[in-house]
């Protein structure tokens, strides 16, 4: 599995600091791991509703989109706004022996968990040796 990363994330993290703004969308911190037949990727998406995530798959690319909207009440004053906002969005290349077919999504605790099975072709499996050891005659 092969991962797109993002040299300019900092520089936008401190660009928003400085400004207020993202200049473009925020990525979403992950981990990703294989434990036996499947991979699984951890996204933290705190505060986001979960139907606001939007997950698509496009020639082994996928892409996590979701929203998060700042929370404020009607005629409220802000004194700070720290919690970033917004769309945030995330791509992932999916190597050839992954299913993308059969992918499973979970959002818990603000924690989206994706489950990739690998294809039966990609697993690994035991070949049976066999022994050819017959003495055969040479003739001249």
């Amino acid at each position: 599995m092969l991962m797109r990363t993002d040299p300019f994330r900092e520089l936008d993290r401190f660009t928003q600091q400085v400004f207020g703004t993202a200049a473009r969308p925020a990525a979403m911190p992950m981990d990703a791991y294989r434990h036996g037949d499947s991979f699984y990727i951890h996204l933290d998406l705190p505060g986001v509703s979960a139907e606001s995530i939007d997950l698509t798959v496009e020639q082994n690319v996928l892409t996590v989109r979701a929203e998060r909207t700042p929370v404020k009440a009607d005629g409220a004053e802000m004194i700070v706004a720290e919690r970033p906002y917004g769309t945030y969005t995330r791509q992932v290349f999916l190597g050839e022996t992954l299913d993308a077919e059969h992918i499973g999504a979970d959002y818990s605790a603000g924690v989206l968990t994706l489950t990739i099975p690998v294809h039966e072709a990609a697993k690994p499996r035991n070949i049976q040796v066999t022994s050819s050891d017959t003495k055969q005659a040479v003739t001249a």
